[in-house]
């Protein structure tokens, strides 16, 4: 990844897919994709609001350019043959917010014995350990703040040597009455084995990048107080905290990242924000005299009023043994272990 990557003329990191073999050889997979795709269509039919949010998803993502039309005179002249990839693709929603769907490129998808996942290295593990984060959020500051990365595996791009491996099929136009076109992705994917480390690498250079002119503390706060795109840091003082931010978006910025949905159990650094950067259940609130909603980050709930971590607990019910005891004792997602005395009671 240090070898290849660069910055593309709009500012963003440009990096390679890490293939395990220089070169390779992919089947014809275009039969696969077409199946899939039927498969969907028909599953869309039969759910309209479905269908609804997953041209909604796709419009953004073309929209944005994180993916494009191939055009007609480049499929005439096609690359040597084992040199494209088509990625099945299906809607997921988030079990905590049903409205909102994410579609998912299928890398893992197998088509005689072949996948893109399996002709990927997954990368090294750069990820900062879950509880580091959260230890170093239970702190001795006064003042602390959440915030995320919009986005953050579409803010990579891919070289574009490697995009023909990232085609797939939908509807000119974004539109289900029209014919059926080729598309490829321009950016790195959520389902694709190596992407978290990609992203890591990609928003640590970044830091390294913006150190000399947005501070060490800039790029401490990003090379060591984020997990996956969620950072979570405290500072002695109010000022500090709008100081951090301020200086992290900034970097950030320079390759194109975006760091946003600000919350913070101080009003003073919430204020100090656009209401388009603030956390989203924020934005319509007179922070001085609304009650502050709980938040939730890394599978954790903070409350910014009480500054504290809470649990929303919804037990299901089990049979009294011993598997339907650790059932339930592990339906509580509490990776501190600060309800353990209370569970084990």
């Amino acid at each position: 990844m240090e070898r290849e990557v660069c910055k593309n003329n709009k500012g963003n990191l440009e990096m390679s897919l890490p293939f395990r073999q220089e070169e390779v050889q992919m089947p014809n997979n275009g039969i696969q994709a077409v199946n899939r795709l039927n498969g969907l269509l028909r599953t869309l039919k039969r759910k309209p609001q479905m269908q609804s949010d997953y041209f909604n998803f796709l419009e953004k993502v073309i929209e944005k350019g994180h993916a494009s039309v191939i055009p007609e005179e480049e499929l005439k002249s096609e690359p040597k043959p084992g040199k494209v990839w088509y990625l099945p693709h299906f809607g997921v929603y988030h079990p905590k917010k049903p409205t909102q769907i994410r579609v998912v490129f299928d890398s893992s998808a197998e088509y005689k014995g072949v996948s893109l996942n399996k002709l990927l290295l997954p990368g090294p593990d750069l990820m900062n350990s879950l509880v580091g984060v959260l230890m170093r959020f239970q702190r001795k500051e006064n003042t602390a703040i959440m915030c995320d990365i919009e986005q953050m595996f579409h803010s990579f791009h891919v070289t574009p040597k490697h995009r023909d491996f990232l085609r797939f099929l939908w509807f000119e136009d974004n539109d289900i009455s029209k014919r059926v076109m080729e598309y490829r992705m321009n950016v790195h994917l959520f389902g694709n084995g190596p992407s978290p480390a990609v992203a890591t690498f990609g928003l640590r250079k970044t830091a390294a990048d913006g150190e000399e002119e947005f501070g060490e503390e800039a790029k401490k706060f990003v090379c060591r107080n984020f997990y996956v795109d969620d950072g979570l840091a405290s500072t002695p003082t109010p000022r500090q905290a709008i100081i951090l931010v301020t200086n992290t978006q900034a970097m950030l910025a320079k390759s194109n990242l975006r760091l946003h949905k600000v919350v913070s159990n101080s009003v003073e650094v919430m204020e100090a924000f656009p209401l388009e950067d603030r956390g989203k259940d924020i934005r319509d609130l007179d922070l001085r005299q609304d009650c502050l909603p709980t938040q939730r980050s890394l599978g954790v709930y903070w409350d910014l009023t009480k500054d504290a971590f809470t649990f929303k607990v919804c037990l299901p019910r089990k049979p009294f043994t011993r598997r339907g005891v650790l059932s339930v004792v592990n339906a509580v997602y509490d990776p501190l272990g600060l309800a353990v005395p209370v569970l084990l009671e």
